[in-house]
């Protein structure tokens, strides 16, 4: 009778498992270092046991350039290179794509005026026409941003017209009220000038006849006095 098959689980009993770790692990060196030996292969083994312990295997290659193999290995499969095909592809629309390039800066320079010798009578004809065409459109874009920049003036003219009106006619305001506060000041005074001065005055300023003694003479201005004669 054959051996049935047997279930892989974790040994619970310690001390066998580490026995059963002992004599796999050595049985898994003997493996590795047989196929690397048989197959020319290059190998390496890497083992951390339950408590830390490290147990390595690695072919002639040595252990740190079989890694970096791995490493780079992987990098390509994460990031296949392009294949030949797209390659020529990429290529091919690259050439294209300078040849473009090439075209559009020696159209270029012929709207510069520049290298028109080898030009024929219908292309100078074909790049005039353009040129005119370019200058209508600049010309229109001109003229739109200089009406526009007008209106943005006379819009601002307006705002400072209306704002001087404004505050002119806040003055004219001020100089009313002013004036009629003068006006209602000015009979008062009159009268108490008449009470002081009863004598008759003349033109320009006027001195008060017969002054007390030890007082000084009282001048009147002249519009005062003009005010005193109506």
């Amino acid at each position: 009778m054959g051996r049935g098959k047997v279930t892989l689980k974790r040994i619970e009993n310690k001390i066998n498992r580490q026995v059963t770790f002992s004599k796999r692990r050595s049985g898994l060196l003997k493996k590795a270092h047989e196929i690397s030996v048989l197959c020319d292969a290059d190998v390496a083994l890497i083992i951390f046991s339950t408590k830390g312990k490290l147990c390595e295997y690695a072919t002639e290659s040595s252990m740190e350039r079989i890694l970096e193999r791995y490493e780079r290995h992987s990098n390509e499969m994460q990031h296949p290179s392009v294949d030949k095909e797209s390659e020529g592809i990429w290529t091919l629309g690259n050439g294209k794509l300078k040849a473009r390039l090439e075209l559009l800066q020696k159209t270029q320079r012929h709207l510069m005026g520049e290298e028109l010798d080898s030009l024929s009578i219908k292309e100078l004809h074909s790049y005039e026409q353009q040129i005119d065409s370019s200058l209508k459109h600049i010309r229109l874009r001109k003229n739109q941003l200089m009406l526009e920049s007008i209106s943005q003036l006379q819009r601002k003219d307006k705002d400072l017209q209306d704002q001087n009106n404004f505050l002119s006619n806040q003055i004219k305001e001020k100089e009313k009220e002013l004036e009629q506060q003068t006006h209602e000041m000015l009979p008062p005074f009159f009268n108490m000038i008449s009470n002081c001065s009863r004598h008759q005055l003349g033109s320009g300023n006027e001195v008060e006849e017969n002054p007390r003694e030890g007082q000084r003479s009282t001048v009147m201005p002249p519009w005062l006095v003009q005010h005193m004669r109506k």
